[in-house]
């Protein structure tokens, strides 16, 4: 039997409070919104809370998520909620 491995690093993308979406990467992306949330994450976020994740994909290292993290910031916004509404299912 193949053991599932579990990948650290993930990529995500999260709708702030005036609709605008971040995309970070995290190894722990709920404790990574809550901090978004606390004001204690990226300077972006903290003046757009609250902000809730909506859209979450895994990560071989940190080194692919940072480069997926680019490949997503270069989408345009249709883009992005395009992908955000192919991964939900709606």
């Amino acid at each position: 039997m193949t053991e599932e491995i579990r990948p650290d690093w993930h990529v995500y993308m999260a709708r702030c409070a005036d609709e605008s979406l971040y995309t970070g990467i995290a190894i722990d992306v709920p404790a990574r919104i809550a901090a978004h949330n606390a004001g204690k994450g990226a300077r972006y976020t903290r003046s757009r809370t609250p902000v809730v994740l909506v859209y979450q994909e895994p990560a071989a290292d940190r080194s692919s998520a940072s480069c997926r993290e680019h490949a997503l910031k270069q989408l345009s916004r249709r883009e992005k909620l395009l992908l955000i509404e192919s991964r939900s299912g709606s």
